[in-house]
């Protein structure tokens, strides 16, 4: 049944206020019709949807005029921050000149001119780039690429995925299967087959407990070949892994030869390395791209997220120049995929802009100057009874709680709802900062603040995680 609608932000004062009565009209509203992603939509019957109507550098307004600094940035996108008008004027120019036209057997000059530019930032020979709308999609064009890859270079067997335990990779059918969350992938089941896991570069809860950083590096790295060796090589056309990864809160390598080595076993086995780097692309941990922070050189980056700060849906996939080779070889050969809204002309003129306000603002160089000090600021907070850990990099960092410090004890399933999302999630919200609790992995506050944010933001995060903490804390 269709219902009659009602325009709550026209008669404002500015654009994002919205009127008492408005606000409760988008609750109605919002309740009756949207239907929110990743959302336990039945607590919202009787609950306020949380409706964020305008944001400003690194603050976000609700509808009730509520403000909060988005410790998050968004969903690690806002790069650049909130408000950027700039990049608003370049979409509306490019919207009046050409606001459509596909990227199928023709081209137009915003996806030509930002491919050329990820090109030029990509490290080593990644000068292809394959565009998307959405992370997912360059997983899973990534995952198609591969396989056809080596269907046309004649190692048709290959077409097997390894990729890390607990790692999130994406929704699509086979971007699932590459996740390694099996909490997400049970609902769709069965997955595709030839997608195997193994152990992940959780430090503080270790595949192989007691090793040194470096034992353990050579213990996770033999596992990841023993896989490859157990399928057989001639069968495995790829290994995907994150740079830090997100899911199991923001795990780092243990040392900075990790990825050298991944990267040397699939070079030893002919199989095709993938850095997803849909959340740590684009600045995220001081670097263009999170393969050169820990210096390695992928075959494929997937991307997406910062790439446009947000401001448009973009994503895409930057590929060496030798997955190409073939399709240019064989002049009826196609890569067979593809999406209607991928390379969108105003995306890709959105990209541009936020890659030039990047430079300009020196937004990478912030981060690289002050993502350490915001790892101090949280592992400061280690003497909060609840809190085992504090890692990450940069701008991406995560606190993991326990109920014993000393013996790493977790938690049962009841007291991590009732902590993260009872107690933890409701109270930041209090005091004005939005954050993420994620318990995918062990129960973990996730932070990514836009890369604009300076040290009063950072300062800000571990002051109101520092009450929070505590007040539940004393709860256990």
């Amino acid at each position: 049944m269709r219902t009659t609608s009602t325009d709550v932000s026209r008669s404002t004062a500015r654009p994002g206020e919205i009127p008492p009565d408005g606000a409760d009209r988008l609750q109605e509203l919002a309740r009756r019709h949207l239907w929110m992603h990743f959302t336990k939509m039945g607590h919202f019957q009787h609950a306020e949807v949380p409706t964020i109507v305008r944001g400003q550098g690194c603050n976000v307004w609700d509808s009730r005029g509520r403000q909060y600094l988005d410790g998050l940035s968004g969903l690690f996108v806002s790069q650049i921050g909130y408000g950027r008008h700039e990049l608003a004027a370049v979409a509306a120019e490019q919207a009046e000149t050409l606001h459509y036209y596909p990227v199928w057997s023709h081209a137009h000059p915003p996806a030509i001119e930002l491919a050329t530019r990820l090109a030029d930032l990509a490290p080593g020979d990644l000068n292809r780039v394959f565009f998307t709308v959405s992370g997912s999609e360059a997983v899973e064009s990534a995952l198609k690429l591969a396989r056809q890859y080596h269907r046309v270079t004649g190692h048709p067997g290959r077409y097997k995925v390894i990729s890390r335990a607990t790692a999130y990779h994406g929704v699509t059918l086979g971007a699932l299967a590459i996740t390694g969350v099996p909490a997400l992938r049970e609902p769709f089941e069965p997955m595709p087959g030839g997608f195997f896991k193994v152990p992940n570069t959780n430090q503080y809860r270790p595949a192989f407990p007691g090793l040194s950083d470096d034992v353990l590096t050579d213990a996770l790295v033999a596992t990841l070949e023993q896989t490859i060796l157990t399928e057989g090589p001639e069968t495995v056309a790829a290994v995907f892994m994150e740079p830090v990864q997100n899911a199991g809160g923001c795990l780092t390598p243990p040392t900075p030869g990790y990825f050298r080595k991944v990267r040397e076993v699939c070079d030893r086995h002919g199989v095709l390395l993938v850095s997803d780097e849909v959340i740590c692309a684009f600045g995220r941990l001081g670097r263009m791209f999170g393969c050169e922070r820990y210096d390695y050189q992928p075959d494929i980056i997937t991307t997406a997220k910062g790439l446009t700060s947000g401001y448009s849906p973009l994503g895409a996939a930057i590929c060496s120049d030798r997955l190409i080779e073939p399709f240019l070889e064989d002049e009826s050969l196609a890569f067979a995929h593809g999406f209607t809204f991928g390379g969108h002309p105003v995306g890709c003129a959105v990209g541009l802009a936020n890659l030039d306000v990047m430079q300009r603002e020196h937004v990478i160089e912030n981060v690289a100057a002050n993502g350490e000090y915001f790892g101090e600021l949280l592992a400061g907070l280690r003497d909060i009874p609840i809190v085992g850990d504090t890692r990450g990099d940069g701008y991406f960092r995560a606190i993991e709680i326990v109920r014993d410090q000393e013996t790493k004890e977790r938690f049962d399933r009841a007291d991590i709802e009732r902590l993260l999302r009872g107690t933890i999630a409701p109270r930041m919200v209090e005091l004005g900062l939005i954050a993420r609790v994620d318990d995918r992995g062990d129960p973990v506050i996730q932070f990514a603040p836009p890369l604009i944010a300076g040290r009063d933001e950072l300062e800000q995060i571990a002051d109101t995680m520092r009450t929070v903490l505590t007040e539940a804390s004393a709860q256990i």
